[in-house]
């Protein structure tokens, strides 16, 4: 009976994942939105489902077993999501953009920041610790948004794509060292703390003797550290993976998960968020010679930007996005809980933190908005690739999520700020990737895949190949 338990409640969720994302495409709804919105509706503060399967069957299995099943899902599809970023981005075009990366990074981070203590500081002067973990929030991407819909437009290998998703990763990283900041000044002055939770070391260890200055300098060495090891650690241990298995060997996808889960733990030992750990282990099998298949002339080495046909990694898109991925947004949709939007408190309080609320998303939005959009127009972009990039630097999901549960649990925010991150995550994670869709359906925004030497590899290309060197949406 258990056993028939599980089997149902993944044939309902699949079904889900299947047939809403499908129906709702005509509305140039992103397959992301579609299926948290149906956990979201579906989940503990929804319909119930999986309870009243659960319920329905009467075995040994309740509704909170299968929640923790989807939840552990979700986590790996958030391992294979980032690690398929990672796969995705090119060093050599990377390189190509660093001036788009740097601004965008540089001003994506320092524009939110800004506004994200601002707002804190407006509500409450007394501390200022919490006040830059609000920043850290505001300054936090989420790539588990940007990396689906960029990939669902076509624009991964775009000069657009590859300044948002770079830019989403480095700004993820320096918003997660100003946390790691923040949270050992708190655990500092307050001794009762201890992060006794978690694999991190360095929530074992009392670092305070080395100040705030120092401890920051530490830990941005030991993120360099790590990225730099992986990078160059990790093609040698693939090529020995290509040397032990036959060409075409189908566990080759599983070693693929091995290696990167790997990485992932020794990242989570040192501190390192796993979001920053899956993506450079993905970013580092792809340097890999052979992973992907060789340009063979020059034209093809022009065409580098293009989607690669190799097979391993199909492969492992057809894992994550069809099966792994779409667990990440079920899970995330049933930790939302759409009453905060509707009562963030009572009496005389309930105008306060209905304030906070709104002041916490429009002061977000705006300043993304404007930092994408200057980074953009810096780099020479037009003005409405500018606002899209800047839209799609503001939905806030998991990571964020998971950044105000420790600050809560740590006492850096308290309940109505974190109520506030909620209807944040809710107010900008469901309408804005659609916004960005609608905006460039409408008004015929295009993303040349490169300002050089397009028109000549237009002639050289077929039809299909234009569509992704000049994605018009």
């Amino acid at each position: 009976m258990d056993q028939l338990t599980y089997l149902i409640a993944f044939l309902v969720l699949m079904a889900l994942v299947a047939i809403v994302p499908a129906m709702v495409r005509r509305w140039h709804v992103p397959a992301v939105v579609a299926i948290m919105a149906c956990g979201i509706l579906i989940g503990p503060h929804g319909l119930h489902v999986l309870t009243s399967i659960a319920n329905f069957i009467d075995s040994g299995v309740s509704g909170a077993d299968l929640l923790r099943v989807v939840d552990a899902l979700g986590f790996l599809g958030l391992v294979f999501l980032m690690a398929l970023a990672g796969v995705e981005t090119d060093l050599r075009m990377l390189a190509n953009e660093k001036r788009a990366v740097t601004s965008l990074s540089i001003l994506t981070f320092a524009l939110p920041a800004a506004a994200g203590y601002l707002v804190y500081w407006l509500f409450d002067k007394t501390n200022p610790i919490s006040a830059w973990v609000y920043a850290s929030l505001f300054a936090s991407h989420s790539i588990g948004i940007v990396f689906p819909v960029i990939r669902e437009m076509g624009l991964v290998r775009s000069r657009f794509g590859i300044a948002v998703l770079s830019s989403t990763v480095i700004t993820d990283i320096l918003s997660l060292i100003l946390l790691a900041v923040c949270v050992q000044l708190q655990v500092f002055m307050h001794p009762d703390l201890s992060m006794t939770t978690g694999i991190s070391l360095l929530n074992h260890v009392d670092f305070s003797w080395m100040g705030a200055g120092w401890f920051t300098i530490a830990f941005i060495a030991v993120i360099i550290l790590f990225v730099v090891s992986v990078l160059f650690l990790v093609p040698f241990l693939w090529r020995a993976v290509e040397w032990f298995l036959p060409k075409g060997d189908e566990s080759k996808v599983t070693f693929f998960v091995l290696v990167v889960l790997l990485i992932v733990l020794a990242g989570e030992l040192i501190g390192v968020n796993l979001i920053v750990g899956a993506f450079v282990a993905g970013m580092a099998i792809a340097r890999t010679p052979g992973f992907r298949k060789a340009d063979e002339d020059a034209l093809e080495t022009q065409l580098s930007m293009l989607p690669k046909h190799d097979n391993i990694h199909h492969k492992l898109e057809a894992v994550g996005f069809g099966l792994m991925v779409p667990f990440l947004f079920l899970s995330v949709g049933f930790k939302a809980d759409i009453g905060v939007l509707f009562g963030l408190g009572e009496g005389a309080s309930a105008t306060r933190n209905l304030l906070i609320a709104g002041a916490t998303v429009i002061g977000l939005v705006f300043s993304k908005v404007m930092s994408g959009w200057l980074a953009m127009r810096l780099s020479g972009f037009g003005n409405r690739q500018g606002v899209c990039a800047g839209l799609m630097t503001v939905p806030q999901l998991s990571a964020t999520i998971a950044a105000a549960a420790v600050a809560l649990e740590l006492r850096l925010l308290d309940e109505v700020f974190f109520n506030a991150i909620i209807v944040l995550s809710l107010a900008t994670t469901l309408p804005v990737p659609t916004m960005v869709r609608l905006l460039i359906a409408r008004s015929g925004v295009s993303f040349d895949t490169s300002d050089r030497g397009t028109a000549a590899i237009r002639e050289a290309t077929s039809e299909a190949e234009r569509e992704h060197l000049d994605m018009t949406v």
